[in-house]
């Protein structure tokens, strides 16, 4: 008998569908199983019993644990420090996107809790360890150009975050610290994405990365080199003015810079005779 057309397609959505029905039915009767194993838990054994399963590992019975204390002691500062808590778990455990959640529940739920700054700081650490495949992908054997630095932003966005709104935080010195790290980090994947268009002759690429690496990252030791690809770009083009504009500035931030020696007067023979 021949399968009406769609019916593959059709069949595959419901698996789909019933895989995730029964992924969220695994959940709950997890959760009902950890409210009926605690039902006569006080809140504090709750907590104690939810950070020795954390600090021993034990990932998911933690955060199962902290659902149940959230619940129980809705709107008290113990439940705050469940949820900070649980984030932290999810963290440990790998897994960012619910860490993440966690997080931004938090930052909009209790937006005059002392512990906003803690929850700013977790949030950027969360978002600085997922970064870590993306604009540290030149490592690996991915394309250059196709690194994706969303994650170190936004990591840095909530370091930025913090020192801002609680610069006397706890946090704020370890949070400066990851910040000159990413500025750095994110300079260099801009420049090095600058020098790969530059070797691919692709100069108006090359130009819009070095420029973001000068504009965006000002202070970062990149800043000599994309002057350098930027001025070198122009002159491949024929762009006089910009080039010794571009000059200017390299020769005033950089007056001793070995790339003032090199020839701007047009595209080089070789791409590795700039440096």
């Amino acid at each position: 008998m021949q399968t009406p057309r769609g019916a593959a397609s059709l069949s595959g959505v419901f698996a789909a569908l019933l895989a995730g029905a029964v992924l969220v039915a695994g959940c709950s009767t997890q959760q009902r199983t950890a409210q009926q194993q605690t039902a006569g838990w006080s809140n504090n054994r709750l907590y104690s019993e939810a950070r020795d399963e954390r600090n021993s590992g034990s990932y998911d019975r933690a955060v199962e644990l902290y659902n149940v204390l959230e619940g129980r002691a809705a709107g008290t500062t113990l439940a705050q420090q469940a949820q900070l808590e649980k984030a932290y778990a999810y963290y440990q455990n790998g897994d960012p996107g619910p860490a993440l959640a966690t997080l931004d529940r938090f930052i909009q739920l209790n937006p005059a809790s002392p512990a906003l700054d803690y929850a700013y700081y977790l949030k950027g650490v969360v978002h600085f360890s997922e970064s870590s495949g993306g604009w540290l992908s030149f490592l690996t054997k991915q394309e250059i150009a196709e690194r994706d630095q969303r994650a170190a932003k936004a990591s840095f966005d909530a370091f930025k975050e913090l020192i801002t709104r609680f610069p006397e935080s706890r946090y704020a010195s370890d949070a400066r610290r990851r910040m000159v790290y990413i500025a750095n980090a994110m300079s260099e994947s801009e420049l090095a994405i600058a020098t790969y268009y530059y070797k691919q002759g692709a100069y108006v690429a090359a130009i819009n990365r070095a420029q973001s690496t000068v504009s965006n990252y000002d202070g970062t030791p990149s800043q000599e080199k994309a002057l350098a690809i930027l001025a070198q770009s122009y002159a491949a083009l024929g762009l006089d003015q910009p080039r010794d504009d571009t000059l200017r500035v390299l020769e005033t931030n950089f007056p001793e810079s070995p790339y003032l020696k090199q020839n701007y007067s047009g595209k080089p023979k070789s791409w590795w005779q700039l440096w």
